[in-house]
């Protein structure tokens, strides 16, 4: 009914303006056009208005970095992280530099040459040199970006390991997440979506030799300072696997096994410590304390970055990062497929 109603108000309204719109036309042919006429009184308005409106803006934009920019990602906590950071860091100076330069030239130049009497800008038809600046600049700089971005995608891709990576598979599905860690002779069994039967929940080969050390759970724990090579897979629609913090994202496909590779370098105790994470913490749980709620401590997080379905933004997962003992001591608690199917 809410739907209904809120259907046939969107539609009453158009029409409302509709036919606002045709009485303001009606007007304007009895009155000969002469209320379409723009004079000079409004011409100094407008520019008046797209002056201030605009710097208006620009300032937001400076209350904005300063209010919200405490709130972004504490250091990154793997290997590749500084240099996503240093490629991020670049293309917003740049994007900056320029924002500010251009847009208070924008609306003042729209101010100052307003329809007045008397004012006149100075008209260009062709200018060479002009030209060939705003051309080769901007294709510098994006030819520093694209190539240095595109020799970090390659490393993140192709990385030369100094030791075997850990390979955990995260399986994605509406709106939960699963992880598969491979075991004592870290190799994943083949699985499929056809195998998905009680509590064979990712569609584990059992009569795959390679499946019975597999270790299925709800929990995803990292060892620090060891390369990790996760595998996705999808059992429904398109997800993403996005781990913020270690500046890393990669999609699940459905019918199709994606993959992606990086290095913790901070635990999740130290990360705790972070004098921005401390921070953000107090702030946080000083808003649960108005509300009643239960205090909160960071942890790494695992979130879906596609929009998947109606309950998108619940799809998350802690991460926790130990020591390598740590790690080892937890997955050896865990029961592997031989004994759970």
């Amino acid at each position: 009914m809410n739907t209904v109603s809120i259907i046939v108000l969107v539609v009453l309204a158009i029409l409302t303006l509709v036919q606002v719109m045709r009485i303001s036309e009606v007007s304007s042919e009895i009155q000969g056009g002469k209320d379409n006429e723009v004079s000079e009184k409004d011409n100094d308005t407008q520019g008046r208005l797209m002056f201030f409106v605009g710097m208006g803006f620009v300032i937001s934009v400076v209350v904005m970095y300063i209010k919200w920019g405490p709130l972004s990602l504490p250091e990154p906590a793997s290997e590749h992280g500084s240099e996503i950071d240093g490629l991020w860091n670049l293309s917003m100076l740049i994007i900056n530099i320029v924002f500010f330069i251009v847009q208070p030239i924008l609306f003042y130049f729209a101010y100052k040459y307003r329809g007045k009497k008397g004012t006149k800008a100075v008209h260009f038809a062709h200018n060479n040199k002009l030209e060939l600046f705003w051309t080769v600049v901007p294709a510098l700089a994006l030819a520093v970006l694209i190539i240095w971005g595109l020799n970090v995608w390659s490393t993140l891709m192709m990385p030369e390991n100094d030791e075997e990576p850990i390979v955990i598979e995260l399986y994605a599905q509406q709106f939960n997440w699963t992880v598969r860690y491979s075991g004592s002779d870290n190799a994943l069994g083949f699985a499929s979506v056809y195998d998905i039967e009680g509590a064979n929940i990712v569609g584990v080969d059992t009569q795959d030799a390679a499946s019975a050390d597999d270790i299925v759970t709800k929990e995803l724990h990292l060892p620090v300072g060891k390369p990790v090579l996760f595998q996705f897979r999808s059992q429904d629609v398109i997800h993403s696997a996005y781990f913020p913090h270690f500046r890393a994202q990669m999609n699940c496909v459905p019918g199709a096994t994606t993959n992606f590779q990086f290095t913790p370098t901070i635990t999740t105790a130290e990360i705790r410590q972070n004098k921005d994470v401390k921070r953000h913490v107090e702030e946080v749980n000083a808003i649960r304390a108005a509300k009643g709620e239960d205090v909160w401590d960071f942890n790494y997080v695992l979130l879906c970055n596609k929009i998947c379905g109606a309950a998108h933004y619940n799809m998350q997962m802690d991460i926790i990062v130990e020591t390598e003992d740590e790690y080892n001591a937890w997955l050896n608690e865990q029961k592997t497929v031989a004994e759970t199917l």
